[in-house]
């Protein structure tokens, strides 16, 4: 239950932040609107780091379905965990984006665009083309869970763990994916950061929200998994 517990809180933070970055960036009447993608995809990477850092020491900071599936499939994990670290993230996800909306409740309500209010939540493709939004997502969640599993091996980087110093290339690589291959699906390459706030989005009483798109919704849940699952096939081949 600790594990779960720390995943849990991990999740709630990464979504927080990242979620956070975003209402900062595209509500009206912030801060930090206007700051663009450079700030949104470093305050990703950076808040990943931040779930990490807390999680990392009790549960291995997963934070993300699709690597606790990649990994129980790499047979580094334990299938009697999966469940539970699956809940224990989405949970962490709904919560997590929940406070986003009450911290930025005020300019939520002074946002009128109903698509840029959706954006604070959950990902929405730049061109809607699901053969084309789905293989993003897969080949974006492919290079994270094959770049963590390499991190991980014997001899890469000394003493590297998912929590401490690990932290560190993880927020690298997070925010390379978002620079490189995020323009066009937003990069959930994790169905918890996407399910999760999209839920909540759905149940917050969020004035003049629109829809929550479940028409998508499938596809940054689907895609990351596939990527993780055929990522964790291939290290294993490999390796």
């Amino acid at each position: 239950m600790q594990q779960y517990l720390f995943e849990f809180i991990g999740t709630l933070i990464l979504v927080l932040f990242g979620d956070g970055v975003v209402a900062n960036v595209c509500l009206n009447k912030t801060k930090g609107n206007g700051g663009g993608w450079v700030v949104i995809t470093m305050a990703w990477g950076f808040a990943v780091m931040c779930g990490v850092f807390i999680a990392g020491p009790i549960s291995g900071a997963h934070l993300n379905p699709a690597l606790t599936l990649g990994l129980a499939v790499a047979g580094s994990f334990p299938w009697s965990g999966v469940c539970g670290y699956i809940v224990a993230q989405i949970l962490g996800g709904i919560c997590g984006a929940a406070l986003v909306w009450l911290f930025y409740k005020d300019h939520f309500d002074a946002t009128e665009d109903k698509v840029t209010k959706l954006g604070c939540f959950c990902t929405i493709p730049a061109i809607r083309n699901y053969k084309s939004n789905f293989l993003s997502e897969v080949i974006g969640t492919f290079i994270l869970v094959f770049i963590i599993m390499a991190f991980a091996t014997k001899g890469n980087t000394a003493d590297f763990s998912l929590g401490s110093s690990g932290a560190f290339p993880v927020t690298m690589l997070i925010m390379a994916i978002g620079m490189s291959l995020g323009g066009t699906t937003g990069y959930a390459i994790n169905p918890a950061r996407d399910l999760g706030p999209r839920i909540a989005h759905a149940i917050l009483p969020i004035k003049g929200k629109g829809d929550s798109d479940w028409a998508y919704s499938w596809v940054p849940i689907c895609g990351p998994v596939v990527g993780a699952l055929l990522a964790a096939g291939a290290f294993a081949l490999i390796f």
